[in-house]
């Protein structure tokens, strides 16, 4: 099964206003509405059969909408696998992933520069307690300022895995988005995944290779950044640049499967 790892597909009722903050934020103008009619026609173009949907909550009162989104979408669409969320300053997080799992909800997504939060906060650290090894997690990593200064870096995720060895972690943006030699230097060994989103157009072939064989082959899964970003483009852009075969190519999209079996 070909597996995109990171995207995005959100409410109609907000998706132009999700994608003018994103473009704000970062800079890129997305390639896509963020709606997931769109989304299914990109992964049908691409040739890959399910999409992970990320959703993160900005503010502790946005969880419960945010998750009965991807509750529905859950629901009602079999190509996606859709992630929960919760924050640090919810005071129900033990029951919304008592919710979550009830409903069938695998992963679960943060990203500290949106969420307000630090990854190395102790708030944050009772919010890991709960989760156990009950979901897959997806974090944000890096952004523009100094890793330590931000609140999310590579040096604060491989201490957030020795602290709490037991979920499986994912650490987007081949461990940090602008942060990349940090992430060779911090990550590079250890068991956290790591995925290719919105990496392709900031690195030059040099960075791109060294990270590739940096991360341990199997830990390394493809992403694309929907609505950001395009899977068929990504995945043409990823196989030039490393001269990937058809069958390597093949790899990278279905390492996805066994972290959802």
């Amino acid at each position: 099964m070909r597996i995109d790892i990171h995207a995005h597909a959100f409410d109609p009722k907000i998706a132009h206003k999700v994608l003018v903050q994103l473009e704000g934020h970062y800079g890129i103008k997305p390639v896509g509405t963020g709606i997931a009619a769109d989304l299914i026609e990109r992964l049908d173009e691409a040739g890959i059969d399910k999409s992970v949907i990320l959703t993160a909550a900005t503010t502790p009162n946005q969880v419960i909408p945010a998750n009965n989104w991807a509750i529905e979408l859950k629901k009602n669409n079999p190509r996606f696998i859709p992630f929960g969320t919760l924050h640090p300053g919810f005071d129900r997080n033990a029951e919304e992933l008592d919710r979550l799992e009830k409903n069938g909800i695998q992963g679960l997504k943060f990203h500290p520069d949106f969420q307000g939060f630090r990854m190395d906060d102790e708030a944050f650290f009772e919010v890991m307690e709960l989760i156990q090894g009950r979901f897959v997690c997806m974090f944000h990593v890096g952004d523009r300022l100094p890793p330590d200064e931000n609140p999310s870096c590579p040096k604060k995720m491989a201490a957030l895995r020795k602290r709490f060895p037991k979920p499986v972690m994912i650490a987007a943006h081949m461990g940090g988005y602008q942060h990349w030699e940090y992430a060779i230097e911090h990550l590079a060994g250890t068991d956290v995944y790591v995925d290719c989103s919105s990496v392709l157009d900031f690195v030059d072939d040099t960075l791109l290779k060294r990270m590739f064989e940096a991360f341990s082959h199997d830990r390394i899964l493809f992403g694309s950044d929907y609505p950001l970003f395009d899977a068929a483009t990504e995945i043409e852009k990823i196989a030039r640049r490393l001269d990937l075969s058809d069958n390597q190519v093949d790899d990278l999209l279905s390492r996805g499967e066994s972290l959802f079996a």
